[in-house]
């Protein structure tokens, strides 16, 4: 992994009226790294995510990503980034044809569609609605649209909810392969699980700051060191991995 910060963001504060959502917060994200930004729900996490996609303006702080400076530079930022979308950001009636080649037009950019589908395991349903597709679907051809623009970094938010164990696992594969390929990956999940197998190093936030950040073995060998001990014994297994085991990996998909 490389040691020169991808994304520096210094001394960030973010105020809704009288309220402080994001309080003083400082990291930075390496290049070529998988980091997790993980919090309960208001924590400020997405909040901090759309400040750096641009999406929602700061009330203080820096931040600069691949060089550029956010408040100088937002258009050149917008064009190293991908983030995915929500499923209401698709036309539901046009197939995943259609979909890319708009998005590909959206970015002015030459992309073979079929290709694209096949990274992400969809090229049978490239004529498929995205209506029709099941949860698993939507979501791998979801990562599929950050790809268009051969970003330098990708935004994922929760990617994996409400996905059962095969489709889960499919999507940490190709998280993973996306990161192999040379691009930094952001993500969020309320999955520590996940968060662990996926993630390079975490930051925890927790009412608008960041409680801990390192890498997720020395955020446990530090809870550990501190006396803490589980209640029960862990095992060399959980229950998802009986699941697999007994199931499979290949995904059940219609």
């Amino acid at each position: 992994m490389a040691t020169q910060p991808i994304i520096r963001v210094e001394n960030l504060v973010k105020n809704y009226g009288n309220f402080e959502a994001v309080k003083d917060i400082s990291f930075d994200v390496y290049e070529n790294e998988v980091f997790g930004l993980l919090g309960p729900n208001g924590a400020g996490k997405s909040t901090t995510l759309e400040i750096i996609e641009t999406l929602r303006k700061k009330t203080s702080g820096r931040i600069t990503v691949d060089g550029y400076d956010l408040d100088k530079n937002p258009d050149d930022i917008k064009q190293i980034i991908g983030v995915q979308l929500q499923a209401s950001g698709y036309y539901p009636g046009l197939n995943l044809l259609q979909l890319i080649e708009l998005f590909s037009g959206l970015y002015n950019r030459n992309v073979d569609p079929m290709e694209l589908l096949q990274r992400v395991n969809l090229t049978e349903k490239a004529k498929a609605k995205f209506k029709d597709l099941s949860g698993g679907q939507k979501q791998r051809f979801s990562v599929a649209t950050t790809l268009i623009n051969e970003p330098r970094i990708i935004f994922l938010d929760e990617p994996t909810t409400g996905l059962d164990p095969q489709a889960r696992r499919s999507l940490w594969e190709l998280i993973r392969d996306i990161r192999a390929k040379g691009t930094t990956v952001i993500i969020t999940t309320h999955y520590m699980d996940e968060a662990e197998y996926l993630c390079d190093r975490i930051a925890i936030i927790d009412s608008g700051r960041i409680a801990a950040m390192a890498t997720p073995d020395q955020l446990i060998d530090d809870l550990v060191s501190g006396g803490f001990e589980r209640p029960k014994e862990v095992k060399k297994a959980n229950l998802e991995d009986v699941f697999i085991h007994l199931t499979g990996r290949s995904l059940r998909e219609d």
